[in-house]
């Protein structure tokens, strides 16, 4: 596995931490199909919130949230429409949030975008 799959799998197990700690529900995680891939899929109250976890470990590339671009969007949303059909959600009330991890030494640092994608 390349270091940033590393990265970015722990990053998502951080995020999965914290979500349950706000007393998310985690539904799946690693959702693919051919538009794309859902990182975390959860519900929060009456939600099903959709989330895309970018993790860094230096400022080098810029912040996490710059690497949703609109093409990244895009895939996400197309992933997300397949996953509310397959799923028969047309009637849920759905939200996308990003989360951003930052890893530190000994501290990391969450961000998490609520409503982040209309």
């Amino acid at each position: 596995m390349y270091q940033k799959h590393v990265i970015g799998k722990l990053g998502e197990d951080i995020a999965t931490e914290f979500l349950q700690k706000q007393n998310y529900k985690i539904v799946e995680r690693n959702f693919e199909c051919k538009q794309g891939e859902i990182d975390i899929v959860a519900i929060d109250k009456n939600e099903v919130v959709f989330i895309e976890v970018k993790t860094r470990t230096g400022n080098t590339y810029g912040n996490p949230i710059d690497a949703v671009d609109e093409r990244k969007k895009k895939h996400l949303i197309k992933s997300i429409e397949y996953y509310v059909y397959k799923n028969k959600l047309e009637n849920a009330f759905i939200r996308i949030d990003i989360i951003e991890v930052y890893m530190k030494e000994n501290n990391n640092v969450i961000n998490h975008i609520k409503k982040a994608i209309d």
